[in-house]
């Protein structure tokens, strides 16, 4: 039920027991089954929202007054009368007494250690700058928002992980009535700050909670959030915006709309050597006097063990992709708990097949504009880069000789994945398997991207010397260094070494001439 008590005058505790009084009138209390959303009213609108449970720290103070100490924040209420306060006392006794069978879905697939890294990890300003400084995908989700206006004026929006609350002020910018930014880390205090600083107070509430626990105030129109992880699935917050879905009207749209993750098989030598001589160090039998050669089958198994996080071109594929499409509307969360994938692949070319390479897309599929944002190796480089997964044995494909076989996520507590891949050649029986631990990546992004080798058709150093003998001849003909000649050529350079590159289309041209 709902209880409203007025004349709650609200006070902030210091670590050195100052208070200062909070422009407070009231306070709004909605009793869930195991928690209660509580609502702080001035001037007869709600300012701020949190969530208490049973495992929130209370005591009384006084006969009227009760301490509640938040994630980083302890807060004194002092009731007007002695109904009210006893109303708060008996709810919060009711929680008490509740049994630990009413658990969340959250904390039922989630190890708490894993969830106390997982919203330590997300608190952090600077993780949230890592998140805000990726061009391409604040940039496309703010232009999925205000192209789909349509979806957002006059109407209540839900920002599920809101982090910054940056797709809120999107929401706001589109023209929402209002926002429910629900946040679950102590960014939500953050973000509540900015919400302020920018005079946002009356359009978004930030409710500090998970969405499986907190309840939102009504039903929303439009559900948005940024809830990709590595290889699409990693972090499983999939499942916690699926969940979000009970508080979606019926034909109400989420941004995004589906992710798609695709994969397809790569030849990249160089990467399996480097992970093999990582394991080689283990070979030494002679290590400041100690033989570590008995660990290097271990150490070998755990390397391999390691999704690669980084960035590719996409020339190392030697075959096309195949997708598989989770749809947000309608999958459920349970489709979400094991994901199997069977592929068939055609490669192009022969070569030594050392693994699967994954990324993903997802869509906004608006009322007015359909808008995609890609992770592709084609496309600009994203903080989410590509996935690849290596098979401790490399297998020998011929063009057009069917590689056969499947990937299968399992889901874990860590809120990520065991990803196993399985396959073969066609007529083949020997199936190479190999299983890794999503949660354990190994980020090996350097900044640089290399070409396949052989893949030079035409000698680069005379390609090279001609174009230097071009630029000479610009400039003794007038033309400044910057003037054509060798822009040119260093544009023609690029391109044939990074043809996957945006190189100096767009931005680059235009500084560079």
């Amino acid at each position: 039920g709902t209880h409203t008590v007025y004349s709650v005058s609200v006070s902030e505790l210091s670590e050195s027991g100052a208070t200062t009084s909070l422009d407070i009138q009231g306070m709004s209390l909605r009793a869930g089954q195991d928690q209660v959303t509580v609502a702080f009213v001035n001037k007869g609108a709600e300012v701020e929202q949190f969530v208490i449970d049973s495992t929130t720290e209370h005591c009384s103070c006084g006969k009227l007054s009760w301490i509640l100490k938040l994630d980083n924040r302890t807060l004194m209420i002092k009731f007007a009368n002695d109904t009210s306060e006893q109303e708060f006392r008996s709810i919060l006794e009711s929680m008490r007494k509740k049994t630990v069978a009413q658990v969340s879905t959250f904390k039922e697939r989630t190890e708490e250690s894993s969830a106390t890294q997982y919203f330590q990890f997300y608190g952090y300003l600077s993780q949230q700058q890592n998140m805000l400084q990726d061009y391409v995908r604040t940039s496309t989700f703010q232009r999925a928002i205000l192209d789909n206006h349509g979806d957002f004026v006059g109407k209540v929006v839900l920002d599920v992980g809101a982090g910054s609350g940056i797709l809120s002020f999107f929401a706001v910018q589109a023209g929402a009535k209002h926002v429910y930014a629900v946040e679950g880390s102590g960014m939500a205090e953050h973000c509540r700050a900015l919400i302020k600083h920018n005079k946002f107070d009356d359009k978004i509430t930030v409710i500090h909670g998970m969405i499986e626990e907190i309840e939102v105030p009504e039903e929303v129109d439009t559900i948005i959030s940024e809830p990709m992880g590595y290889m699409l699935y990693n972090e499983r917050m999939l499942e916690t915006y699926i969940h979000a879905r009970k508080w979606l009207k019926k034909g109400g749209k989420m941004f995004p709309t589906q992710g798609t993750l695709y994969l397809a098989p790569f030849s990249d030598e160089g990467l399996f050597q480097e992970v093999c001589n990582k394991a080689n160090f283990w070979y030494q039998t002679f290590f400041y006097g100690v033989d570590l050669s008995n660990l290097r089958s271990q150490a070998y198994a755990e390397y391999f063990k390691q999704p690669i996080v980084d960035t590719f071109d996409p020339r190392h594929l030697v075959a096309k992709p195949i997708k598989h499409t989770t749809n947000f509307l309608t999958d459920s969360e349970e489709s979400l708990r094991d994901i199997h994938i069977d592929f068939t692949f055609y490669p192009h070319t022969a070569a030594q097949v050392h693994g699967i390479a994954f990324w993903f897309d997802v869509s906004f599929e608006g009322s007015q504009k359909t808008v995609f944002l890609s992770t592709a190796p084609s496309e600009p480089l994203t903080h989410w880069y590509q996935v690849r997964c290596l098979l401790g044995t490399p297998l020998f494909a011929r063009p057009g000789q069917p590689i056969i076989g499947s990937v299968t996520l399992t889901s874990n507590k860590r809120q990520s994945y065991d990803v196993k891949l399985e396959m073969n050649l066609a007529g083949s029986t020997e199936k190479i398997t190999n299983v890794l631990d999503l949660k354990n990546p190994y980020f090996r992004y350097t900044g640089s991207v290399s070409a396949p080798p052989g893949n030079q058709t035409t000698s680069p150093s005379e390609q090279y010397w001609a174009a230097a003998d071009t630029n000479t001849a610009s400039m003794s003909n007038g033309g400044g260094i910057y003037n054509g000649g060798a822009t040119a050529s260093y544009q023609q350079h690029y391109s044939k070494a990074y043809p996957s590159s945006p190189g100096f289309n767009g931005v680059y041209e235009e500084s560079y001439n």
